[in-house]
């Protein structure tokens, strides 16, 4: 399917298998296209071309109304006046279902929840990750074959994502539904497990279990989209027995990258594998001129240039550095992405291979 809106392509052709019981993560920037596939899916929104089918069967002109799919976003809503209970159970009130049925759902869903001690307050009473919860249990009561969750946890403290992120595949193996989870974050999709589907400008790049796309990116955009920062790039050649970085920094070309054939590629580097010492018998150093450095408390986000590239550095540490000063920094072939001139993958990273 593909959805246009006067004259621009939101979501390019796109065909995308979810199978029952599963997790799936859609990863990508702002303005990638979550959002609006996920509304395709909900049936929220009709495609332009192609059509949207749930256990074979086309429900494209269905409304959403008259689906088994629920949706949560970012910015969660609860009736205020109404309690913890009323909340849950307005679905299945909407729906005809008994007292005797809804009880026993409310309750049911409320204890796999952790809210079966909060039914009776109102959600102004809760703290923001019950507030959550709540919003999630009202989803998920419905007994919906889809759940969709758009960035559900990006308006909560770290503490409370950290918390949700924990539970949510937890609550996703006890329900057997089908679920979506939109995230501009890497560490979340790969927290969160299952199969990840990225994104950029409409596309989806890569699909498949998580941890695969990840250490394997089929390509170069691939690869940007599921690191943060996003992934440092350089030219290089393979030139016999050496791989040869920028200006004149070699290293072995060994392992996977001896039986590469000559010629020029494009190097990606993940920042956390920039390091301020020698690691590895390989490492090679890159001087570079330090633009500024953010500290995070533990760690350190150095933002780089060299040559004609803007890189960033993730260092372990609190570590001061004057802005405009050089700063040499080594990186391990054994970290290192080869990509062909199309941005394709030619060899994965010796340590993804070993993982």
């Amino acid at each position: 399917m593909s959805k246009v809106v006067r004259g621009k392509t939101h979501i390019h052709p796109t065909d995308l298998t979810l199978e029952p019981g599963t997790m799936n993560v859609l990863l990508g920037p702002t303005l990638a296209g979550k959002t609006t596939l996920m509304r395709l899916m909900a049936g929220l929104d009709k495609p332009s071309e192609g059509q949207v089918l749930t256990h074979g069967k086309d429900v494209t002109g269905v409304r959403v109304q008259d689906r088994k799919v629920a949706m949560v976003y970012q910015q969660f809503i609860n009736y205020p006046s109404m309690t913890v209970y009323d909340n849950i159970a307005s679905p299945l009130r909407l729906s005809g279902k008994s007292k005797v049925e809804i009880d026993k759902a409310v309750r049911g869903t409320a204890e796999m929840l952790r809210l079966d001690g909060m039914l009776d307050r109102k959600p102004l009473e809760l703290s923001g990750g019950q507030q959550q919860r709540c919003a999630l249990a009202r989803a998920l009561v419905k007994e919906s074959d889809l759940v969709l969750l758009d960035e559900p946890l990006a308006n909560l403290d770290y503490k409370l994502r950290e918390e949700l992120r924990a539970e949510i595949p937890r609550i996703f193996r006890e329900s057997g539904a089908i679920f979506v989870y939109a995230t501009t974050e890497p560490e979340e999709a790969l927290l969160l497990g299952g199969n990840t589907a990225t994104l950029w400008e409409g596309r989806i790049t890569q699909f498949g279990p998580a941890p695969e796309v990840y250490r394997r990116p089929k390509d170069a955009t691939t690869a940007r989209v599921y690191s943060d920062p996003p992934m440092n790039f350089l030219d290089c050649r393979k030139e016999g027995h050496r791989l040869i970085f920028g200006q004149g920094i070699a290293a072995p070309a060994e392992g996977g990258f001896a039986a590469l054939p000559d010629g020029a590629y494009r190097a990606g580097f993940r920042p956390n594998h920039l390091r301020l010492y020698a690691h590895g018998g390989d490492a090679v150093a890159f001087c570079c001129t330090l633009g500024i450095a953010e500290i995070t408390g533990s760690e350190t986000f150095l933002h780089l240039q060299h040559d004609d590239q803007k890189w960033v550095a993730l260092v372990h540490g609190v570590h001061h550095f004057d802005a405009g000063s050089e700063v040499e920094l080594w990186l391990d072939p054994a970290y290192v992405y080869l990509f062909d001139a199309e941005g394709r993958l030619a060899m994965p990273a010796a340590y993804a291979e070993a993982a």
